[in-house]
């Protein structure tokens, strides 16, 4: 997990109805949204990085973002920082469920290179919820001089799954493999072929100043049969630079860093009628247009050898230009935005302790604008979603603990909220007014054991989540639907000096949540166990993960409602027991 100087996100805009919003996702630094920030979780693929960055909030900054959610990058291995030469992986196990895994690394001279492919299949514990993906990743480099390098780093994807769709509560909890209204009928399901490419690079230009930048380009076709039946094309272009700069400023130690991200792209739409999963009457012909860039820059100057002033600050552009071939309409929209960060750092030794004040602003994106059960009509009038989120907290590690809390409060104005118009419908968004997203995020390792004879840790997750409506003219101060109140999660992992591991796990949410915004119907909460363990000899580890142990039913997502009730079909059941075993050899 990666962190400067700390900035809680206050959680995103809460939308888990209509793909991904709010939190920028990048690879190796290069987001993967499109130009009009919409995204996708399906196109990254966890198993092809070497680790994943996590920056909270403001500190999204670094790239570029000002979304409440912050940032996650996941870095991509190459041929220098690779785990082998040669590593491969094959597990299965529950709902037909295989996986193979593939990568090799190397270098010769001043060039590395990394490949990796992975290719994924599971009938799914739903009916419609099968899964057939692969993914490759090659990451070429050329290094000169001394710490300079040219990256080019390609990325495909070709995705099929099924859309099991939503159910109500009571299927959720007793019949939870059961399809959601229609799909099966619909033939529902969502193919995406995705295919990118950045070149970046590296430069010292002194001892104290470093260069990052790139261009990057990614193509995306979206085939997704739903109630309605949508294809995309959607192709997105960018460029992105940044200094960082460490010194000293009138005689106190200082860092800083500068930047600017551009981006644009555009999508072809086009809407049927889904006729039983087949391509029925035409009821949309769109072209969306997106531009965007951000000028960025942070600073920190140490006043004392331990305490630090923060301040930075992010300028903002966003256009929208939107064509409906059907009627001839036009639509466009400007926004514009400086969203900036103060602070406090403190550090002795291994600890820090923090304070920050952050704005963040997230326009709108083509599905909120134009959306699809509004087709005659022009741009929705909706606002961008501006907060301004204060914490304070502390991270570190003192002898056998880490340790990372985090109190925090957002106040935002004009939270982009989803619900969802019928199971076969994508949602519709609105502006609220006023609402507050305040909590504690909290996570400690303690290392029990640490020594010969083996390690024993113990990890611990705690969240408390207080989102609500601030005085809303209809909703007053009602919780948000979605956000758990309380989650914790708990791991005791032992590693043997034989190269046995054993991890048992706990993931509870103790207290029902709210399903809707009227607040009329909850949806209780959950314990779930598992189990991982493993013996690992010489290069080749043989594994079992196990989850959900005690097959319990449970919903693990939900799309909001206005007003709920027990024939809404919102929820998404969780998986039911499930066993994967395999092996892993590096060479």
């Amino acid at each position: 997990m990666a962190r400067r100087g700390g900035c809680r996100s206050g959680d995103r805009g809460l939308d888990q109805s209509f793909h991904q919003r709010g939190v920028m996702l990048a690879q190796d630094g290069v987001p993967f949204a499109d130009a009009d920030g919409f995204s996708d979780f399906q196109k990254i693929d966890p198993l092809g990085a070497r680790f994943v960055e996590v920056y909270k909030g403001g500190n999204a900054l670094r790239f570029g973002g000002a979304q409440l959610g912050g940032a996650i990058n996941f870095v991509t291995p190459n041929g220098k920082t690779a785990q082998s030469p040669v590593l491969v992986r094959v597990e299965g196990g529950s709902y037909e469920t295989v996986r193979g895994v593939a990568q090799v690394a190397g270098t010769s001279g001043a060039f590395d290179f990394y490949a990796g492919v992975n290719a994924f299949h599971s009938d799914g514990y739903r009916v419609q919820g099968y899964q057939d993906q692969v993914r490759g990743t090659l990451n070429l480099g050329w290094s000169f001089g001394e710490d300079h390098e040219v990256r080019a780093i390609l990325y495909a994807a070709d995705i099929y799954q099924g859309v099991p769709g939503t159910v109500t509560l009571g299927q959720a909890l007793t019949n939870p493999r059961a399809p959601g209204t229609t799909v099966v009928a619909q033939n529902q399901r969502r193919n995406l072929g995705t295919f990118r490419g950045t070149l970046q690079t590296r430069l010292r230009l002194s001892d104290s100043l470093t260069f990052e930048g790139g261009v990057y380009a990614t193509q995306t076709d979206l085939y997704h049969p739903v109630g309605v039946f949508i294809l995309q094309d959607t192709d997105t272009q960018g460029a992105f630079g940044r200094f960082d700069w460490k010194g000293e400023l009138a005689g106190m130690k200082a860092d800083l860093f500068f930047g600017a991200f551009y981006r644009e792209g555009g999508t072809e739409q086009d809407l049927f009628v889904n006729a039983a999963g087949a391509q029925g009457a035409r009821i949309g012909d769109a072209r969306q247009m997106a531009n965007a860039i951000d000028l960025f820059a942070e600073g920190r100057l140490f006043v004392t050898e331990g305490l630090a002033l923060v301040g930075g600050a992010s300028w903002g552009h966003a256009g929208r230009d939107y064509l409906n071939r059907l009627n001839g309409r036009v639509a466009e929209q400007d926004y514009e935005w400086l969203a900036p960060r103060v602070g406090l750092l403190f550090e002795t030794g291994d600890a820090q302790v923090y304070a920050n004040v952050t704005r963040s602003v997230e326009p709108p994106h083509f599905g909120a604008l134009a959306q699809t059960n509004l087709l005659g009509s022009v741009f929705v009038p909706l606002d961008p979603q501006r907060a301004w989120t204060a914490e304070i907290g502390t991270r570190g590690r003192s002898g056998a603990v880490a340790w990372d809390v985090t109190a925090y409060r957002a106040w935002v104005k004009g939270e982009l909220l989803s619900f969802l118009t019928s199971p076969t419908i994508p949602s519709t968004i609105f502006n609220a007014d006023e609402t507050v997203h305040q909590g504690i995020e909290a996570s400690v390792d303690w290392w029990i054991l640490d020594g010969p004879e083996g390690r024993l840790r113990l990890r611990q997750t705690y969240g408390w989540s207080d989102f609500r409506f601030d005085g809303d003219a209809v909703y007053g101060d009602n919780r948000l639907p979605i956000a758990p109140v309380h989650s914790y999660r708990a791991s005791l992992r032992y590693e043997g000096g034989s190269g046995v591991f054993v991890e048992p796990n706990f993931d509870w949410r103790p207290r029902a949540t709210w399903a809707d915004y009227r607040n009329m119907m909850k949806v209780p909460g959950y314990a779930l166990l598992g189990i991982g363990a493993g013996f690992e000899l010489g290069g080749v580890t043989l594994f079992v993960d196990a989850r959900n142990l005690t097959d319990r039913h449970y919903v693990s997502d939900q799309s909001a409602a206005i007003s709920a009730s027990a024939a809404s079909a919102i929820f998404h059941p969780g998986e039911g027991r499930t066993v994967i075993g395999g092996v892993r050899a590096r060479f």
